[in-house]
């Protein structure tokens, strides 16, 4: 059998020469420079997660990025609201916001309500003007609301699977001598009083008088939960179980 050349035998001694003395002075020698680089280090194990108990708007962080910290050490300072208001919203602040599918608009207008702020009463009929808007002016603040208690009245709502807001609410309300019909959750403008079922109601307050009206798809909203048709539709339907 032929021997390698001598050259290549040499270059091969010289690469195992160079590798052990390298290897050798990595183990020895001290690191005199770093090199930074954007990264994140994210762990994987011995995490704990650290939640307050209670809901709440945090007033401030008491800890830093790295600090170390030992049990019954301050972390976050909560603010000192009121629980009623931190755990749940509020009419005012939801008639206030007049969120399209919210349940509270549908059952101040079906009652003829009356909003009280700190500058005046606005009837709801007046309140209520469009998507996300009211007649409160800069400023103005809700302080109450207030309606004429009704010989019956009824709500339903058909909700979203995943929020539980009302993908079409109907409240039905009788009292005064007149019938009011609310409809939230299916109209593009918003909440909105629907005159045809109104008409029926007041000939005949039963479910079985939602069955001849006409609900025209015309003004309600399509979206990717539902189209318009299907909203016209869930009128009917949540009219009629309000009514039962």
């Amino acid at each position: 059998m032929d021997r390698p050349p001598l050259a290549a035998r040499l270059g091969l001694v010289v690469i195992a020469a160079l590798m052990m003395t390298f290897i050798g002075w990595a183990s020895i020698a001290e690191v005199q420079e770093i090199a930074r680089g954007e990264g994140k280090i994210i762990p994987v194990s011995k995490t704990q997660i650290v939640q307050s108990s209670e809901a709440g708007i945090v007033q401030e962080i008491a800890v830093t990025i790295g600090q170390t910290v030992s049990k019954g050490d301050l972390i976050l300072q909560l603010d000192d609201g009121d629980p009623a208001v931190r755990h749940q919203g509020t009419i005012g602040g939801s008639i206030a916001n007049n969120d399209p599918a919210a349940d509270y608009p549908a059952g101040l207008l079906a009652l003829a309500a009356t909003i009280h702020t700190n500058r005046r009463e606005i009837a709801a009929d007046d309140f209520f003007t469009g998507l996300f808007s009211t007649a409160l002016d800069e400023g103005e603040i809700i302080t109450a609301v207030s309606f004429e208690a009704p010989e019956a009245c009824g709500y339903a709502k058909f909700p979203n699977p995943a929020s539980r807001y009302a993908m079409t609410g109907v409240f039905v309300s009788k009292g005064g001598g007149a019938v009011r019909v609310a409809v939230t959750g299916a109209g593009s403008d918003g909440v909105f009083r629907h005159e045809g079922l109104e008409q029926a109601l007041s000939k005949d307050w039963s479910a079985a008088a939602v069955d001849g009206v006409k609900i025209s798809a015309d003004g309600l909203m399509s979206d990717i939960h539902c189209d318009a048709a299907y909203r016209a539709n869930l009128i009917r339907a949540m009219a009629k179980r309000a009514l039962a």
